[in-house]
């Protein structure tokens, strides 16, 4: 692709929703964890990648990325919610030709969702996926939002901007654009999804 945006993942979230000792991105998923497998995924598009978390999370990814690729926040940072951690992304990826926003706790978009949307942000200042009409993950911006988006803040993330400029939903037949962890029961819904893929796949040597 000639056009090479970055992928920039949000992974310093509290998830204070999910239950249980692990923090969500940390559970297990599909050989990994939910994190690993977000980032997995990314990396498979051979576009940029950075991705922005604590320092607890970090060790998550760091077989995945070089340390100049992973952005850790500190504890009062990572507080300050979605918006500064996708500002945070992008300044450390201040000369990219773009920017696709994706939360690390969305393991099933596949590399071609990204791609798609990727695609898009040559022609429109904001693209997004969506499947069935419903608006999902990532979302990209173009090089020309750069100073808008590294004074985001809270956890509204990028509302606002998509709201004010002509953004290009991108239709895939892809349902893992819609799909988060929040809750347990989110989790579990996502290994039920990846499961017959998994028994479906060739034994590996």
């Amino acid at each position: 692709m000639r056009f090479r945006p970055s992928i920039v993942i949000t992974a310093a979230g509290l998830g204070r929703r999910f239950g249980g000792p692990l923090h969500k991105l940390e559970q297990p998923f599909d050989g990994s964890t939910v994190l690993g497998t977000t980032v997995r995924h990314a990396v498979e598009t051979q576009l940029p990648v950075v991705v922005v978390t604590t320092a607890a999370l970090a060790p998550l990814v760091a077989r995945q990325l070089a340390r100049r690729d992973i952005v850790v926040l500190s504890e009062d940072e990572a507080v300050n919610g979605m918006g500064h951690s996708i500002a945070a992304g992008v300044a450390e990826r201040s000369g990219a030709t773009g920017w696709l926003v994706l939360p690390g706790d969305m393991p099933l978009v596949r590399p071609a969702s990204m791609l798609a949307v990727a695609s898009a942000l040559e022609q429109f200042p904001v693209a997004y996926a969506q499947h069935r009409g419903r608006r999902g993950h990532p979302v990209g911006f173009a090089a020309e939002l750069y100073s808008e988006l590294i004074l985001l803040r809270g956890d509204e993330g990028a509302r606002r901007i998509v709201a004010r400029y002509p953004a290009q939903g991108v239709e895939l037949d892809d349902p893992g654009v819609l799909l988060d962890v929040d809750t347990e029961a989110d989790l579990e819904a996502l290994r039920r999804a990846v499961a017959p893929a998994a028994a479906a796949a060739p034994v590996r040597p």
